[in-house]
């Protein structure tokens, strides 16, 4: 068996499941392209209220719609994968339909299909940065131009742009690592990558940040906006209900409770913030004929809040991973709940089988889940 830190069998198998997933990921960002493509056309898009040079350039900018058709497909796909990442995690209720092991298959294969959709967002922006080349340079100079912009953080440097690109870049370069940790997990050990996995709920909140501060679609006041600050409300609620009722026994420290504490209270005062917003309508949309208010919101500030993020998830991997040290013990069999041998040292075959019970269910499990489900008569 592979001793490898990372689990590329794994890793390919859920590639092969996530077929219809991306699939149809593709299918529904056509259609949005499709209809996007037909509102700038027809005059009635709300992108050409926000950039009038675009009327009339259907055709021109169709790379900019297809970057727009792939940003509302993958934040739907993002939103997907949070709620079922949330219910899994939380203490399943005796009536859902499905196995755990089933939803957590699902969540893995279309956490994979957000982070391709998420990057195609940003491709195709570049792709446009490249073909406008507003700044008039040779083919080197436009594509490492439009690369800067595109790919850099914090190198995007007009309009609301400067904020919402540098978010949208965090929470794409977040992903990744976050996303791919879980085939990592075997090295990392099951305490460690929960919490790596916890801390990916960041990468929607800023997904859904930069969609609401910089989407053309959304940029005015009106239903779609508050249709998508409204679809953030069962997050909050099944994140609450996480944190209420967790699916794994909690640590029981000082430290440990306080956190929880007031990640209770943060998500609780979210759930009402949400309400207030869908009862107000006051959903921090611009008005259409009147200027907006200036960006209150500084590149140095994200910064320090990514800075605190990162430190924050270091703090609590290097407390996971002493836990796990501390009851694995030496020379004893690791508990079966969150155990794993030390960093360096190769896992026995009844290491290997508690990493997963639990958190993704046993291999067995996941083979069941690969089967069609049983039918019931009664």
């Amino acid at each position: 068996m592979s001793s490898s830190w990372f689990d590329g069998a794994a890793f390919r198998q859920d590639l092969r499941a996530a077929w219809l997933d991306a699939s149809a990921a593709l299918v529904v960002t056509l259609l949005l392209f499709a209809w996007l493509y037909q509102r700038v056309d027809a005059g009635t898009s709300a992108t050409v209220d926000v950039m009038p040079f675009l009327l009339g350039g259907a055709d021109t900018y169709w790379m900019y719609w297809l970057c727009q058709a792939f940003g509302w497909s993958g934040l739907l796909w993002a939103w997907i994968t949070v709620m079922l990442g949330m219910i899994r995690s939380s203490s399943p209720p005796s009536w859902l339909p499905v196995s755990p092991a089933r939803l957590e298959k699902w969540h893995r294969t279309t956490s994979l299909t957000t982070v391709v959709l998420m990057f195609m967002h940003a491709f195709w922006f570049f792709a446009e940065e490249v073909r406008g080349n507003a700044e008039g340079l040779g083919v080197a100079g436009r594509t490492w131009s439009a690369f800067v912009n595109t790919f850099v953080p914090g190198a995007y440097g007009s309009g609301t742009g400067l904020i919402a690109i540098l978010i949208g870049l965090l929470a794409l370069y977040l992903a990744v690592p976050l996303g791919l940790a879980f085939y990592a997990r075997r090295a990392l050990g099951p305490r460690v990558w929960r919490t790596l996995h916890a801390s990916i709920i960041v990468v929607y909140v800023l997904s859904v940040w930069h969609t609401l501060l910089y989407g053309t679609n959304v940029w005015y006041d009106g239903w779609f906006r508050t249709t998508v600050w409204l679809l953030q409300l069962p997050v909050a609620a099944l994140l609450l209900i996480r944190l209420l009722a967790p699916a794994h026994r909690p640590h029981r420290g000082r430290l440990d409770l306080a956190g929880r504490w007031t990640a209770r209270a943060a998500v609780a005062a979210t759930v009402v913030t949400l309400l207030v917003v869908a009862a107000s309508g006051r959903d921090g949309g611009r008005t259409r004929g009147v200027d907006g208010a200036p960006l209150n919101t500084t590149q140095a500030m994200v910064w320090t809040g990514f800075v605190v993020f990162a430190l924050v998830v270091a703090v609590a991997v290097v407390r996971a991973h002493r836990a796990a040290v501390g009851r694995a013990g030496v020379g004893r069999t690791p508990p079966r709940e969150g155990g794993s041998p030390p960093y360096g040292q190769a896992p026995t075959p009844s290491d290997r089988d508690r990493d997963t019970v639990g958190d993704l269910g046993s291999d067995r499990d996941r083979e069941r889940s690969d089967q069609p489900e049983p039918t019931s008569s009664a």
